[in-house]
């Protein structure tokens, strides 16, 4: 089942995920943490320190967005450059800021980039990284699939994402808490109720759990874990290139 922001327009989820996130760009990071209440930082530290065991040099972080997992990425010792892709420009323009104002424009390289038809070469980069982004890909398999091409063999794709708790309370509390507070208060602050309303309806449509592990494994990645967190509220999971 495909999930639309905008559903009222014509279907093409590629295109208008690129017009809702230039909508809420100038308070997506502000949204981020009000409404994770400030964990999402905390799981990107996580899967950070989780990567680090793997020593990459060159890391590609997909649908990268204002960067905040991209500059979290840059603090691994081994990483000598971080490149970030995502479709919005009006995220990549908040991000690159962010980004020369920590001076680290030498280590972080911000570009549009679709993750469905990346622009690298085969063989390229020692980790790829998605940060609550693969619910967002129009076509979830392909997307995958060019994270696989591009990975040296060996190479480990990192994916950090919303998920579904599935214990009573977490699991009322949560889909309380998505379905209701989440739009009301993403319209109050970022005036695009949609965008907010997608949000929970994207989650909930997205195979996490075992579902995206097998998806992984079908498209050719090895050693594949995943990671609950929160209470299941968010998951970390890996998979690595075979050499």
């Amino acid at each position: 089942m495909t999930v639309l922001p905008y559903k009222e327009e014509p279907a093409d989820k590629k295109a208008q995920v690129a017009r809702m996130f230039n909508n809420i760009a100038t308070t997506y990071d502000l949204l981020n943490h009000v409404l994770s209440l400030g964990i999402d930082v905390t799981w990107r530290k996580k899967a950070t320190k989780m990567l680090a065991r793997w020593q990459p040099k060159h890391l590609l972080d997909v649908a990268t967005g204002t960067a905040d997992f991209a500059i979290e990425l840059s603090k691994i010792p081994s990483v000598e450059q971080v490149v970030g892709v995502d479709i919005s420009e009006k995220m990549l323009e908040h991000g690159r800021e962010k980004v020369r104002q920590k001076k680290l424009s030498e280590k972080i390289l911000l570009e549009y980039g679709d993750s469905e038809n990346l622009q690298y070469e085969n063989n390229t980069f020692d980790a790829v990284t998605v940060a609550f982004g693969v619910r967002n890909f129009a076509n979830l398999e392909k997307g995958l699939q060019e994270i696989f091409r591009v990975l040296k063999p060996g190479g480990v794709l990192l994916v950090l994402e919303f998920s579904k708790p599935k214990r009573f309370p977490i699991k009322q509390l949560y889909r309380f808490y998505f379905t209701r507070w989440v739009p009301f208060i993403g319209k109050l602050i970022s005036k695009d109720r949609a965008a907010y309303a997608y949000l929970p309806e994207s989650v909930d449509a997205f195979p996490d759990g075992m579902q995206f592990v097998d998806i992984l494994k079908q498209t050719g990645f090895k050693e594949t874990k995943w990671y609950p967190l929160t209470f299941g509220i968010s998951s970390i999971y890996l998979g690595v290139k075979p050499s």
